[in-house]
């Protein structure tokens, strides 16, 4: 009897040791499993740097010396996410659009940019309405419509060609003197930049085109502080 009941021990604690085992075994094959972070497609060509502060980074745009700075501005308040089911490009009754709070937004940011006498080289803008009213009531000068600036939040598989057209646009455009203003969405800024942008927010970028990257300076909240 004394030699069954260790038997039946030693047995129970085999079966406990491969349960555990077999446990960590499972845990370690789907942590080596596990789908790796998404990460930024233009890494090599994205130079992080310390963030400056708003006041310097005024005085680095004001001071812009021929095209080697840009402004990503994410639209300005348009409540609500992605678009109707109904979207149209060019029907903006099918889209989400700015609000009136949205709309006081975007020219306050115009205002503010010739109150710090910004040079502007250009403004280009996303197709999609809200962009291009954001990009219109800033008032900075003619509004050019630019595909590559278009949202892809609905189609994810134009996330690296569109990126990819408007890095090349980026480091190739140097005609015009001043400050390149960009109006597009959240999920063009983040694929370029790493930055979640609020609606209103601009990302102030540097252009090295000797070494093929852009620098990330800083950030302009929606008060343009």
């Amino acid at each position: 009897m004394k030699l069954l009941l260790r038997r039946r021990k030693f047995l129970g604690i085999l079966i406990v040791s491969w349960a555990t085992l077999s446990c960590q075994g499972l845990t370690a094959g789907l942590s080596q499993n596990s789908s790796p972070k998404p990460q930024n497609t233009n890494s090599s060509a994205l130079d992080s740097t310390p963030q400056k502060p708003p006041e310097q980074l005024w005085s680095i745009l004001r001071q812009s010396k021929g095209n080697s700075h840009a402004i990503l501005f994410r639209h300005a308040i348009a409540p609500g996410g992605g678009d109707p089911p109904e979207f149209q490009l060019n029907d903006c009754s099918t889209q989400r659009n700015l609000s009136e709070e949205g709309r006081k937004q975007a020219a306050k940011i115009g205002q503010e940019l010739k109150r710090r006498k910004i040079p502007i080289a250009k403004v280009l803008s996303s197709q999609w309405c809200r962009c291009l009213e954001t990009a219109r009531l800033m008032e900075l000068g003619e509004v050019q419509a630019y595909p590559p600036l278009n949202s892809f939040f609905s189609d994810r598989s134009r996330t690296n060609e569109q990126t990819t057209q408007l890095l090349s646009f980026l480091l190739n455009n140097h005609q015009e003197r001043g400050v390149t203003i960009l109006v597009t969405h959240q999920v063009n800024i983040t694929a370029l930049t790493d930055i979640f942008p609020q609606s209103g927010e601009g990302i102030v970028i540097e252009i090295d085109r000797d070494q093929q990257n852009i620098k990330v300076l800083g950030r302009l909240s929606p008060d343009l502080s």
